[in-house]
Formats: C-alpha cells, structure tokens, sequence
C-alpha cells in the first residue's frame, strides 16, 4: 500500500508565493515520475508539473517562469514551488507518483487526496 499526502495549501494573495509538498510512503520500491496536477472548479484536471528520478522536469505552458517542482528522492518527496500566484491558479493541487513495488516489474500511478490553493485578488 501506498499513501500520498499532500500539504501547504491555502489562501493567498495575487502575486504571493506558496510551496505544496507532497510525501509518499508504504511499500516503495523506487518512484519514477512524480507531478501535481490541479483542477479549477468546472474544469478538467490539467498537469502542472512533473519531474523524473533524474531531475528533468517539464512545466505547463500558464506555469512556466512562475512554478518551480523539485523532489527528494531520498524522503520521495516532491514539492511544488508557487510564485506570482493569479487567481487563475486557484484550484486543487493532487500530487501523483509513479511507483514501483517491491518483487514487481510494473509502474503504478498513484494520486494524493489535492489540498486546496486560493488566489484572491
């Protein structure tokens, strides 16, 4: 079983700056990829961010220059560095990660439970 909880979210002014983490744990064997997505009331769930094991990292074009994701690969955890926030961010933030279990050859995906950030105006 793995969890992953997410926090760091809240409320914050246009312009302002946030950092959401996300900690995996259980039976982990290695991750591969860990991202955040987001997803604005009446919208589709778009990525945000993902990075690989080894550091490559690939952004949303409305993020870029703003988001900055890095991880942890010892404490496999991966944050998510928010600055210049607009009220257009406001939205829930899931973390995901791509797992591997021990004794197995697949990848599994698994999703964190989205901790809520709010730009006002």
């Amino acid at each position: 079983q793995v969890q992953l909880v997410e926090s760091g979210g809240g409320l914050v002014q246009a312009g302002g700056s946030l950092r959401v983490s996300c900690k995996a744990s259980g039976s982990i064997f290695s991750i591969n990829v860990m991202g955040w997505y987001r997803q604005a009331l009446g919208k589709q769930r778009e990525l945000v961010a993902r990075i690989t094991r080894g550091g490559d990292t690939n952004y949303a074009d409305s993020v870029k220059g703003r988001f900055t994701i890095a991880r942890d690969n010892a404490k496999n955890t991966v944050y998510l560095q928010m600055n210049s926030l607009k009220p257009d961010d406001t939205a829930v933030y899931y973390c995901t990660a791509e797992v591997k279990l021990p004794h197995s050859v697949r990848l599994f995906d698994y999703w964190g439970q989205g901790t809520q950030v709010t730009v006002s105006s």
